[in-house]
């Protein structure tokens, strides 16, 4: 028989979804002092190499208010060519082309090992992919060199079909025309006013056609477009000459002033321009910033250095001149892009911050990259930004246009529907279900809850496509089936999808707020069930919850606002292996006693003669320990007798550019040791189980101790079980 975890594991590699909890209560009442909700992460184009696309669109349910799609768990009548849909119980004729079917010959879509499945839309035109590069010159020639080289070789990772576009700016915004040979010819406007669609359209001349033209089907809206967004196979040459002669902005920066640089005008240029020509289109814009927006809309701060850029501080003490204004701003533009499924992407790469906070809602809301670097002429950018064009093995990009989701389940008729617009293979999502049905007329028992994902997007062929996912759980008793909903707890996923809760409250509410609720969650949560199956439940199925839950309560402190946006945008759409690494690093040892080993995250696991590989998500870290740097500072490993330490130094670097060649974003790399400046990375993370304050205590053996007045993970589990008994009481 099959074990939750084996289900579990099951499920998430054929359907890419984790449920909190794998058997569902019955009962609103019940579902609610579950504490942790009904509720699951999703992961709409999970790769899966057996899943090859169907040539033929998808069989939908004729009633109205449901349109789910035929799957694997709805009744056929193959004598009659009926089938009664599994959500609102519909019976349904099969089309003509079914006609052949019965027990012995079913299409792929009523198989159990296809309760996923993708389909191509036949009907439709083909839709070219648009990229339109909108591109900061306000910065050092040597980082807008190492920039321009990384665009250019950009050009040769497109299909030569694609359409690409390109934006300059600085005190003024550029919109380049790319059909002019040998000659550059731009649209200049003023970087401190904004202009809508309609104003954008009569200034660029993108006036629509007349019926005369005779526009053919999949066309754009004009010939004139084609100004601005040319086919790379016609351009690459242009194009990569006039990025070549790209030039710092000219206009003279005052000693002790920041450069005028007209972001937020430029983005809504940007906008403006493919809402005008490719609305419902699968298109990016790739936004490169190498400092803060200083002038016009979307200003973050003023161009006096000597006034800093807000901080938590300011923001706490609503002393942010520009903070309400831009994110206002930028929203609208988010929201635009949104509803014309375009993505925006940014590349920020700067030493301080560059207005990530009041933009987040530009890459959240489409789906779009948010990379966040020093400089443009580091590898952590150069590689990261090359990953963007990753292809599978058809040789297309993993990436996904125009996307929308779609859920239908049983009890409600209606439908839920998301713009999603930019995904791919690792986009994960989290979605949270309620149960309705009142506690006196709960869900006869026996039953089982279905739940269909419906993801439509463009391919990077340019093919519409329809991804299908039906997963279904059994419905429980609480009063009487507990061991059974307690038993299918997963206890991994619960803890992402309430530190995601935590992150979306910590974007609305106070800080110490957000960490009171968590608490309060974690206290009723174990108070609940050492109450109501401690008898039932193995304690082990738990376990992981407070620890999770301490670690997310340390991510709030020692970020920057704009730093605190990125990690929050990648671990609201990394997938759980990857959301897990970023609330618990992984630490490994490698000592001459063995083969490398997973060790504690703890001060205790720092010895004198090991070292250690830590994996944050965003930091590859080699750390090595007091004894171990002292043999490398002698130059121990270049004498052939001492071979074996030549080996243990490189194991560590071996393993951390495994990881460095396949995440997205690459990681930062840091390579320290025992006393060294970047050692500090290591000792924020590990639990302080030995601090100033008890490292002199009788029987401490080892490890090292952390400067720190926080408590420790196991004080907190301590204080955890007297508040979790004491509330159960």
């Amino acid at each position: 028989m099959t074990t939750f975890p084996e289900y579990i594991a099951q499920n998430e590699e054929r359907d890419g979804v984790r449920f909190s909890w794998n058997v569902w209560p019955s009962s609103r009442l019940e579902a609610t002092r579950m504490v942790v909700p009904v509720a699951a992460l999703f992961t709409p184009l999970k790769e899966r190499t057996d899943l090859p696309p169907i040539q033929y669109e998808p069989v939908l349910c004729s009633r109205a208010t449901c349109r789910a799609v035929l799957n694997p768990l709805c009744q056929v009548d193959y004598r009659a060519k009926l089938w009664a849909c599994n959500f609102c119980y519909q019976r349904n004729q099969f089309p003509p082309s079914y006609a052949g079917i019965s027990e012995v010959n079913q299409p792929a879509e009523l198989l159990p090992l296809f309760s996923t499945i993708e389909y191509v839309v036949q009907r439709g035109p083909q839709m070219p992919l648009v990229f339109l590069y909108v591109v900061d010159t306000c910065m050092e020639d040597e980082d807008l060199q190492a920039l321009k080289e990384s665009l250019q070789m950009s050009l040769s990772l497109l299909p030569p079909t694609a359409l690409v576009g390109l934006i300059t700016f600085g005190r003024m915004v550029q919109v380049h025309e790319l059909g002019c040979e040998g000659i550059s010819k731009s649209y200049v406007f003023r970087g401190t006013k904004d202009l809508n669609a309609k104003q954008l359209q009569e200034m660029l001349g993108l006036t629509k056609p007349s019926a005369a033209q005779g526009r053919g089907p999949g066309i754009p809206h004009c010939e004139f477009s084609c100004r601005f967004l040319q086919p790379v196979q016609k351009i690459d040459m242009n194009l990569t000459d006039l990025l070549g002669e790209l030039q710092r902005d000219p206009w003279p920066v005052t000693q002790g002033k920041r450069p005028l640089r007209s972001l937020g005008v430029a983005m809504s240029i940007a906008v403006g321009l493919l809402e005008c020509t490719f609305p419902n289109t699968g298109a990016r814009i790739m936004t490169f910033i190498g400092g803060p927006a200083t002038q016009g809309p979307g200003m973050v701060v003023g161009d006096e250095l000597k006034t800093p850029i807000r901080s938590w501080h300011d923001i706490e003490k609503d002393n942010t001149k520009f903070m309400k204004k831009a994110t206002k701003h930028y929203e609208s533009l988010a929201n635009r892009a949104s509803s014309n499924g375009h993505i925006i992407d940014i590349y920020a790469c700067a030493l301080d911050q560059t207005g990530l906070l009041e933009m987040k809602c530009c890459t959240n809301y489409t789906g779009g990259y948010m990379v966040m670097a020093d400089s443009f002429n580091t590898s952590l950018f150069k590689q990261t930004f090359q990953r963007v064009f990753t292809k599978d093995v058809q040789g297309s990009f993993k990436m996904a246009f125009a996307a929308t989701l779609e859920i239908k389940e049983i009890g409600t008729g209606g439908t839920c529907q998301w713009k999603v617009c930019g995904l791919d293979p690792s986009t994960t999502l989290a979605l949270y279900f309620e149960v309705v049905n009142q506690h006196n007329a709960p869900i006869p028992q026996g039953g089982r809850g279905a739940i269909q994902f419906v993801t439509q997007y463009q391919h990077s062929s340019g093919q519409r496509r329809i991804r299908v996912t039906t997963t279904a759980r059994n419905w429980a008793d609480a009063q009487t089936q507990i061991q059974s909903i307690a038993a299918s707890f997963d206890q991994e996923a619960a803890a992402i999808l309430m530190a995601r809760l935590a992150v979306y409250r910590a974007e609305t509410e106070e800080g110490p707020d957000v960490l009171r609720w968590l608490d309060r969650q974690l206290i009723r949560l174990v108070g609940e069930h050492t109450c109501r199956v401690s008898a039932t439940i193995d304690p082990n199925r738990k376990q992981l919850i407070p620890v999770f839950v301490f670690s997310v309560r340390s991510l709030v402190f020692n970020n920057s606002p704009d730093e605190s946006s990125y990690y929050r945008h990648h671990f609201n759409r990394q997938d759980l292996t990857q959301a897990l690494i970023m609330i618990q690093p992984v630490l490994y040892a490698y000592s001459f006693n063995g083969p490398p080993e997973p060790v504690l995250l703890d001060s205790s696991s720092i010895l004198p003669d090991r070292i250690l590989l830590m994996d944050t998500f965003f930091q590859i870290l080699i750390y090595h320990g007091e004894t171990v740097a002292q043999w490398r500072k002698a130059g121990y490993q270049d004498m052939p007798e001492y071979e074996n330490f030549k080996h243990l130094l490189q194991a560590p670097v071996d393993d951390a550019q495994e990881l460095l060649h396949t995440r997205f974003p690459m990681p930062r790399y840091i390579d320290t040791e025992h006393g060294g400046s970047q050692a500090r990375f290591l000792l924020s993370k590990v639990n302080p189980s030995q601090t100033h304050n008890n490292m002199y205590t009788w029987g401490q053996e080892s490890g090292a101790p952390i400067l720190t007045d926080d408590v420790s993970l196991q004080v907190f589990m301590d204080h955890l079980k007297k508040l979790a008994v004491s509330s159960a009481a």
